[in-house]
């Protein structure tokens, strides 16, 4: 799994690498820079030319390294030196003197943002004023001259970090951050690009591989963790050759009420698509028909209410539980919630409205069978949590809510985060836009339900639930469009990507 380091480990990290390799910091800088530079080359098209803002520290190095490796291919460059960014490191300075003489001293200084220079529609601005080591907002005249970058209308790539975005903490000032077209950040992800808050300033992230010390990341201490494909491959349920319906676990899901049969129907053919060996649903007796018409193969139990979820459910072979996919918030509902809690010792997943009765009564909190799943969208946890000022403090709150009440958290979201109860913290890189749909997290449940019916521990459930429902989204959204693609069409994405997980273990 990737690490992400919190920006001190990071600066730690480069320090080990160039002690451990017996290099120097500007060998470290250049590796950086041919990678950004290989990188931009692939990038740009011909008659592109590129305008790269310097500040004094070591981002400007990077940027003047970069300038220079771009001179060399033939590209036309020019270099603009910010003033009032601090004093000029060693680097620095050495890179400037490196570029002057290949370029003949092709370099304008910016003590204002009247001298910001006339750039056209065919311009690259390469943003290397600032990297993760500022930890202050902008002041004049540079945060005017971000602004003027960000006015521009041109195409804008970021080196390391946006300027004036803090890697690892809140911003405060977001009118003066560099809004990026691209982020190209050094090998290892910072914990800001996985919030949607911060997207508008880092746009795309691309990751350059600088060699950093292997050694020094494997033991250094991680804020979280960002799975791939082999990772969550090894964690895939197994099928016994000789195994039958009974073998595979019993799946029990309580969803629907009138009018959302839909999400009862999302999250039963995604629990039947798990590999779970049986599946039952519970619902209101007037969803019962369109159930039973668009998933077959699913056991119906339908509730003494017509139009809402009322009975108690008898303890029975479940191995897994479901709740909340389109239930509403009838108290005769709640009561059933809370009845599970206390009668019932099976893993069980939350979503939706069983979110929105847990708010309503937070005492129930402490009642949650150990391990149990959660998997609010980011209004459900904040009704949960409370006021939230930013994303990195809901981070936190969902990691002291994980380990409070010890169970899982998963918040949903473009890079859906999974909180443990040890506090382990982990990033989900698939999935895509087209998933921003109704349905899509009733899919998420049945896919969550159906994989701890099977056996799965709760933190395996979740991560392979989570990484194979966006990488079906991923897969859908190549083959149809991700403005087009409903929830539904997650469903039928599941096959493909369950193949694709399994060439990594050869079944």
């Amino acid at each position: 799994m990737i690490k992400v380091l919190d920006i001190a480990a990071i600066r730690a990290a480069d320090a080990a690498t160039i002690q451990r390799q017996n290099i120097k910091s500007i060998e470290l800088m250049e590796r950086a820079a041919a990678g950004c530079s290989h990188w931009l080359l692939e990038h740009s098209r011909p008659g592109e030319s590129f305008m790269v803002f310097c500040g004094k520290g070591n981002n400007g190095g990077d940027g003047l390294a970069i300038a220079r490796l771009l001179w060399k291919k033939g590209k036309e460059v020019s270099v603009c030196i910010l003033e009032n960014t601090g004093n000029a490191s060693d680097d620095f300075t050495t890179n400037l003197g490196e570029w002057n003489r290949v370029s003949g001293n092709k370099t304008l200084v910016i003590s204002s943002e009247k001298d910001f220079p006339v750039s056209g529609p065919d311009t690259i601005l390469i943003d290397a004023i600032f990297g993760s080591g500022f930890n202050r907002a902008p002041e004049d005249p540079v945060n005017g001259i971000i602004r003027k970058m960000n006015q521009s209308g041109c195409k804008i790539i970021a080196i390391d970090l946006p300027s004036g975005l803090p890697g690892d903490r809140a911003s405060d000032h977001p009118k003066d951050i560099v809004r990026a077209t691209v982020t190209l950040s050094f090998q290892v992800p910072k914990q800001v690009f996985f919030y949607a808050e911060y997207g508008e300033f880092t746009g795309e992230i691309e990751l350059i591989d600088i060699g950093l010390d292997e050694s020094f990341l494997r033991e250094a201490p991680a804020i979280g963790f960002v799975p791939d494909d082999q990772d969550i491959a090894a964690l895939l349920p197994s099928r016994p050759l000789f195994g039958h319906k009974g073998t595979f676990g019993h799946a029990l899901l309580l969803a629907g009420s009138y009018g959302k049969a839909g999400a009862a129907i999302l999250a039963t053919q995604a629990c039947l698509r798990s590999g779970a060996g049986l599946v039952t649903l519970r619902t209101p007796e007037k969803c019962v028909h369109a159930v039973q018409v668009a998933a077959p193969e699913a056991l119906c139990s339908p509730d003494e209410e017509l139009t809402h979820l009322t009975g108690i459910i008898k303890p029975s072979a479940y191995t897994a539980i479901g709740i909340g996919p389109g239930i509403g918030t009838d108290h005769q509902t709640g009561n059933v919630l809370k009845r599970l809690f206390q009668d019932f010792d099976v893993p069980m997943v939350l979503d939706a409205d069983a979110m929105n009765l847990l708010a309503e009564n937070p005492t129930w909190l402490s009642f949650l069978p150990a391990g149990c799943i959660l998997t609010p969208h980011p209004g459900e946890f904040a009704r949960l949590a409370g006021k939230i000022a930013d994303p990195f403090e809901r981070t936190g709150k969902q990691l002291e809510m994980a380990e409070k009440y010890n169970c899982y958290i998963i918040l949903k979201g473009r890079f859906t985060t999974i909180a443990c109860p040890d506090r382990q913290l982990f990033f989900n890189p698939t999935g895509n836009h087209g998933m921003a749909k109704g349905g899509s997290g009733d899919v998420l449940t049945g896919l969550l339900t159906g994989l701890l019916a099977q056996g799965l521990s709760p933190m395996k459930a979740c991560l392979t639930g989570v990484y194979l429902h966006g990488l079906a989204g991923d897969l859908c959204a190549k083959n149809t469009s991700p403005v087009s693609m409903t929830s539904g069409d997650l469903i039928n994405y599941f096959d493909a990507a369950w193949n694709e997980l399994r060439m990594y273990r050869g079944n």
